[in-house]
C-alpha cells in the first residue's frame, strides 16, 4: 500500500510540476505577445523590420544568430557594434513652377512664379537651420534651377546631382488614371526610380556618429513613390498624394529602421497667392 502511494505521490509531482511548468510559458508567451500592442488588436499588415537589408541581425551569418540548440538567440547584446546611432533625415523639395509648354528639358525651365517659390523653399530651409549634410539635385532643368536657388541660401552645403532623380513613370497607378501610358516607360522609369530610393533611403551605416540632413531636389512622381515606398504603403498608391510647387517632405530613418513622416507637401511657409500644384 505503501508503494502505491509512493508512486501517486510522485505522479501527483509530476503533474505539478508539469502545470507550473505550462502556466509559466503561457503566460511568457502572452508577455511577447503584449509588448507592443495594449489590447488583442491583430494589425492587417506587419512592419518589415528589414525592409532596407541593414538590420544587424542580416548583417551576421546565420550560424552566429543561433544558440547550442538551434534557436535563435535572443539576447543581441553581442551584435551591438552592428547597430546604427545616428538618424538619417532625407528633406524632398519639389521644383518650382516650369513652363510646361516647353517641348524639351532645356525648354521646361521655371517660370517667374517658380523662382519665387523656390525663393521662399530656400528662405525656409535657411531659417530652419539644420545642419544639412549635402544638396542633391535632378539632372533635369527645372529641379536644377531650383537646387541652385536653394544652394545660394546655403552656400556652405555641398551640391551634388544625380540622374536617378529624374522625373519619370514608377509604377503603373491604382487606381488606373484616365489616360493610358505604354508600360515601356514604367519599365525603364521604374527601376531607375527603384535605384533611386535603395540608394538614398535606409538606416544609418554603424560608422555614421552624428544624424544627417540630405537635401533632394527632384519631382512629384519620384518623392510620391519615394514615401510609399518608405512607409511601406502600397507603391501603387503613389498617385494619391498630391504635392505643390516647391514644397517641403521630410522623411527621418531611425536607427532601428523605422520611418516617420514629418512633413508630406508642406508649402504653409509661401503666401497664398504663390501656391500651385500644376
Amino acid at each position: 500500500m505503501n508503494s502505491i502511494n509512493n508512486i501517486q505521490k510522485f505522479l501527483i509531482s509530476i503533474g505539478t510540476f508539469g502545470g507550473v511548468t505550462y502556466y509559466y510559458l503561457t503566460n511568457k508567451q502572452k508577455e511577447k505577445v503584449h509588448t507592443s500592442w495594449t489590447t488583442n488588436f491583430t494589425p492587417s499588415t506587419k512592419w518589415d523590420e528589414n525592409w532596407d537589408f541593414r538590420a544587424p541581425t542580416s548583417l551576421v551569418h546565420p550560424k552566429k544568430l543561433k544558440n547550442e540548440m538551434g534557436d535563435v538567440k535572443e539576447d543581441m547584446d553581442n551584435f551591438s557594434n552592428l547597430k546604427p546611432v545616428a538618424t538619417r533625415h532625407i528633406i524632398l523639395i519639389r521644383h518650382g513652377q516650369y513652363n510646361l509648354e516647353g517641348k524639351t528639358d532645356s525648354e521646361r525651365i521655371l517660370t517667374g512664379l517658380g523662382r519665387t517659390q523656390a525663393e521662399w523653399t530656400a528662405k525656409r530651409l535657411r531659417e530652419l537651420g539644420l545642419p544639412y549634410t549635402d544638396i542633391i539635385k535632378s539632372t533635369m532643368s527645372r529641379a536644377q534651377e531650383t537646387g541652385h536657388v536653394i544652394s545660394q541660401h546655403l552656400p556652405d552645403v555641398p551640391v551634388k546631382e544625380c540622374h536617378m532623380l529624374r522625373e519619370g513613370a514608377p509604377i503603373p497607378p491604382e487606381p488606373p488614371v484616365g489616360h493610358w501610358k505604354p508600360g515601356v516607360h514604367f519599365f525603364e522609369d521604374g527601376a531607375r526610380i527603384e535605384a533611386a530610393f535603395r540608394k538614398y533611403f535606409h538606416r544609418a551605416d554603424v560608422d555614421q556618429a552624428k544624424d544627417s540632413y540630405t537635401v533632394l531636389v527632384c519631382h512629384a512622381n519620384v518623392i510620391r513613390y519615394f514615401i510609399c515606398r518608405a512607409l511601406q504603403f502600397p507603391p501603387e498608391a503613389w498617385l494619391r498624394l498630391s504635392l505643390n510647387h516647391a514644397s517641403i517632405s521630410w522623411i527621418s530613418i531611425t536607427p532601428s529602421g523605422r520611418v516617420i513622416l514629418r512633413a508630406l507637401g508642406d508649402s504653409g511657409h509661401m503666401p497664398a497667392n504663390v501656391i500651385t500644384s500644376h
